[in-house]
């Protein structure tokens, strides 16, 4: 598979809004086409320039199998996953036309093999590993911070995961994100059960906290439910194993959830808000 002509005469750049079909909610993404290998230190400064809370860096492999998929913060920082960032990234190759509607998007990530894929009518779901969160003893730094007592508090390689006792609690959260910065992780997960799920369109809420890598508040966040999935169909007792999930930040996001096996399937929807050219 080859982006190369992506570009006109720079780097093709392009900013997603994510998890949502409405511009300027759900969480911004940047997405940049590389026609030729960068330093991790421009890869970085670029994320810092773009300000998004993840910029998406997508190569061609030389074996013309699939994608390299690099992902870094806003503060410059790479992460190891990223899940808005790379339905962003599959969003821009199917509208200018890299792949077709029917290809299904082979990244190559730092946490293997990611696929992504177009459904009818229905936004691009993603094919994601389980990354199970393992009951934790909180450090001091977390409960100092949160701002409220968990009910549950579980590690995985990547973050923290709290449940607090309500949607209303997680709702009204102020975290002291200075005092979250101190916990070595990439950010904290905060959850609880929806208030009506019978009449609202989704199951659980969460909220993400990664002060630490320079996401103090992300506004939608796709690997939380690498988490959070596994741990809401074990906590439900009907055995469920699909979920709609709401972010309750302040620009709000929907994401659909399915577990197949050790995989979680994370969909939704994107829009593009903005494309252009790096020029230096």
């Amino acid at each position: 598979m080859s982006i190369a002509g992506a570009k006109s005469s720079g780097t093709a750049v392009t900013q997603v809004d994510v998890f949502t079909d409405e511009p300027y909610t759900g969480n911004p993404a940047g997405v940049c086409i590389l026609d030729h290998s960068r330093d991790d230190i421009w890869m970085s400064r670029v994320a810092r320039e773009m300000a998004c809370p993840n910029t998406a860096f997508v190569q061609s492999r030389p074996d013309g199998d699939g994608l390299d998929l690099r992902w870094f913060t806003g503060g410059g920082i790479e992460v190891d996953l990223c899940g808005h960032a790379t339905l962003a990234t599959a969003h821009v190759l199917y509208e200018r036309k890299v792949l077709s509607e029917h290809q299904p998007a082979r990244f190559y990530t730092r946490s293997g093999v990611l696929t992504a894929w177009r459904r009818a009518g229905d936004g691009i779901e993603m094919d994601f590993p389980l990354e199970i969160a393992s009951p934790s003893e909180p450090p001091p730094a977390l409960l100092a911070g949160l701002g409220a007592e968990p009910v549950w508090v579980g590690r995985n390689r990547l973050d923290y995961v709290v449940e607090v006792a309500s949607q209303d609690v997680l709702r009204s959260l102020k975290p002291d994100l200075n005092t979250l910065a101190r916990i070595e992780t990439r950010g904290l997960v905060v959850t609880a059960s929806a208030a009506a799920p019978q009449l609202s369109r989704y199951d659980y809420v969460l909220r993400f906290f990664g002060p630490r890598v320079g996401i103090p508040e992300d506004m939608v966040t796709g690997t939380a439910h690498c988490a959070l999935a596994p741990y809401w169909r074990d906590r439900f007792a009907d055995g469920r194993t699909s979920f709609t999930a709401f972010q309750a930040s302040p620009r709000g996001g929907l994401v659909s959830v399915r577990i197949e096996g050790d995989r979680v399937m994370i969909g939704g929807k994107a829009v593009t808000v903005l494309r252009g050219e790096l020029l230096a």
